[in-house]
């Protein structure tokens, strides 16, 4: 592709600016950088195939604040990313990197399923092998994958879950032909969005599971457990949960319960263990205590799932916040509490 007259991102101008040193140069600048930044700045080099030597110029001006004088290298891609990478990481490590850097750049082309609604989206993977749905859903961002798992069969959930907790890097080939094949079946135009950063693994599982509603992670988690009982374990172990309260910090728990009716909050909190009781109790305002007690005071019998569904209110709230990077639980294993 061509650089157009847009606003240029910081990994593109480094990208551009490696690709007009001598391959030696740019291997010792390469090995300053992380491997995940080495394969952001490569999935750029193979992209920016033609550079016009006027932007180069600005490029290397802003970057070294003087003119820099000499012939620019007009071309990148695949060829130039490989050396570069060779260099750098030397040729193992460097087939690594651009294993993922391709795979990932295949997988963007999932973006168009990113706006189809669920039943055109279970339509399109009927019939689909399980490896195939599994993969599908990993390239899709947490959110909209957790709406997919949700309303796929209860027997199927388990062994999608499993399948990408354990999923190997996919070829790039696959990942083309099967999000070709989907989008020749859809007859859907292409929408934009960030290649996710990873697929596979139990960290998008768990995003996956934390996005669904309680009765959806439950069936997922009884199935992996006979399927898998360890990765149902280690699954479990990184799910946030409402035991958790009690390892949250008091002013985040005080955003946490903002907003949050008194008269919810009383039916989580019914069976309750006092420590949660108390987290709870200690970061609401006095007004909002003082209703608390009186709901909690009733003598209402309540059904076991509607404490569920108050207690996942709080449990969402929380994961919201997670997610956002404005709520970092700590847990350990001395003071955990469970229901």
């Amino acid at each position: 592709m061509s650089v157009t007259d847009a606003p240029l991102t910081g990994v593109q101008k480094a990208a551009l600016l490696l690709m007009q040193l001598d391959t030696e140069r740019a291997a010792r600048v390469m090995q300053q950088f992380s491997e995940s930044e080495a394969e952001e700045i490569t999935a750029e080099i193979v992209r920016l195939r033609r550079v016009d030597p006027a932007l180069a110029d600005s490029v290397i001006s802003e970057v070294h604040d003087s003119t820099i004088a000499g012939r620019f290298r007009s071309r990148g891609g695949k060829d130039v990313a490989t050396g570069l990478l060779e260099a750098s990481f030397g040729s193992e490590r460097a087939a690594g990197v651009m294993t993922r850097v391709e795979s990932t750049m295949a997988g963007q082309q999932f973006e168009f399923l990113e706006t189809i609604e669920d039943p055109h989206l279970l339509q399109l993977l009927d019939g689909e092998h399980p490896q195939t749905v599994a993969l599908v859903l990993a390239h899709l961002r947490p959110e909209r994958a957790s709406s997919a798992l949700a309303a796929l069969p209860d027997p199927l959930r388990p062994q999608l879950a499993r399948r990408i907790a354990t999923m190997a890097p996919p070829s790039p080939e696959a990942v083309s032909i099967i999000a070709e094949t989907l989008k020749q079946r859809a007859g859907a135009a292409v929408a934009s969005r960030e290649a996710a950063d990873s697929v596979g693994g139990v960290a998008p599982l768990v995003e996956i599971i934390n996005r669904t509603d309680k009765r959806t992670e439950t069936a997922v988690l009884e199935g992996l457990d006979r399927l898998d009982p360890e990765l149902a374990e280690e699954v479990r172990s990184q799910l946030l949960t409402f035991a958790d309260v009690v390892h949250v910090e008091d002013l985040d728990m005080q955003q946490v319960l903002r907003g949050i009716d008194p008269a919810t909050l009383a039916i989580a909190l019914r069976g309750a263990t006092p420590a949660i009781t108390e987290k709870v109790t200690a970061n609401i305002s006095a007004r909002n205590r003082e209703i608390l007690e009186e709901e909690t005071g009733r003598p209402v019998r309540l059904r076991a799932a509607q404490v569920e569904d108050a207690r996942t209110e709080v449990v969402l709230a929380m994961r919201r916040l997670e997610a956002s990077g404005d709520l970092v639980v700590v847990r350990g294993s001395e003071d955990r509490y469970v229901d």
